[in-house]
């Protein structure tokens, strides 16, 4: 099991930015999938990016492509998403989740089994 921490949410303007860090306490992310998921007020949780931290290989949702960028900080042992052009559709709490890398990657939030607290992310019009 891993324990996941969110820090870097906030208020922004639309066409601002923002960079997510996702931080795992007490062990490293090795042999693990990290992903970002989001959920709106009255929505579901909804897959944003993910990736291997063993491989680096990157995972991102349509409609974010192009706009959020996903990586690895191996010196800080955390995943960080870097979020340009935001829109106020893009205003969400935003989890961290952490799946072995054995099982395999999946956008499914109920195949994560390890969880942030989430971080708020507000983009005004």
């Amino acid at each position: 099991q891993v324990q996941l921490v969110e820090s870097g949410g906030g208020l922004v303007q639309a066409g601002g930015s923002l960079r997510l860090s996702c931080a795992a306490s007490g062990r490293t992310f090795s042999n693990y999938f990290v992903g970002w998921f989001r959920q709106a007020p009255g929505k579901e949780r909804e897959f944003v990016s993910a990736i291997s931290w063993s491989g680096g290989n990157t995972y991102y949702a349509d409609s974010i492509k192009g706009r959020f960028t996903i990586a690895r900080n191996i010196a800080k042992n955390t995943v960080d998403l870097q979020m340009n052009s935001l829109k106020p559709e893009d205003t969400a709490v935003y989890y961290c989740a952490a799946r072995p890398t054995g099982w395999g990657m999946t956008r499914e939030s109920a195949r994560y089994n390890d969880w942030g607290q989430g971080t708020q992310v507000t983009v005004s019009s």
